[in-house]
């Protein structure tokens, strides 16, 4: 039985830090997928769904439904590892449902939790827009306008997915606030728990 654990947060919360520290902490027995990363990837691969992808990513918009979760799934079935963290999904109230039924029809997947690293919209502009000060290599997800617009499709969904996965007792909310070790160690002693 695979168990899964998605993580989501604002950009900026450090979400994919913190769960790709947890699966090479424990890569015995977690790995780690960032939606993003996946995307991005086959963004690089110069693939025709590469430049699909590409079109909405550098826009700030949601990748179309079908392609990311077939993204997904894939990475879930083919995962070497029985515990899965993917962080940046569901991303909206649509990407939640159509999990929510494809997971009702899995008899080897368990979604054990959402987690939340939950931080304010100053602390997630100030990283973001610091990471592309810093960058040598500017992400063409990382401006203002983009920032923006990309908060926005993350908060406009956020209330129904908190809902919906707290009624099924599944939602976790961690603090990001704090250090990158605290927020690690948190997370990690959670999941640990549930497995």
């Amino acid at each position: 039985m695979k168990k899964l654990f998605l993580i989501i947060g604002a950009p900026g919360s450090g979400k994919t830090t913190d769960a790709s520290i947890i699966a090479k902490d424990n890569s015995d027995k977690i790995v780690h997928y960032s939606t993003g990363d996946m995307l991005r990837e086959e963004v690089a691969s110069g693939s025709e769904l590469g430049a699909t992808i590409e079109s909405f990513i550098s826009a700030g918009a949601l990748v179309p439904l079908n392609v990311i979760m077939d993204t997904i799934m894939s990475a879930v079935k083919n995962a070497p590892r029985d515990v899965i963290l993917i962080d940046g999904y569901p991303r909206s109230v649509e990407q939640m449902s159509a999990l929510d039924e494809v997971l009702a029809s899995e008899d080897e997947i368990e979604l054990v939790s959402v987690i939340e690293v939950r931080v304010s919209m100053e602390v997630a502009k100030e990283r973001i827009l610091g990471r592309a000060a810093e960058a040598e290599v500017v992400r063409s997800d990382d401006s203002i306008e983009v920032f923006n617009h990309r908060m926005k499709v993350y908060t406009d969904p956020l209330e129904e997915i908190q809902a919906f996965y707290t009624q099924k007792n599944l939602l976790k909310v961690i603090s990001g606030e704090r250090t990158l070790e605290e927020v690690v160690e948190d997370m990690n002693g959670f999941i640990q728990s549930r497995i």
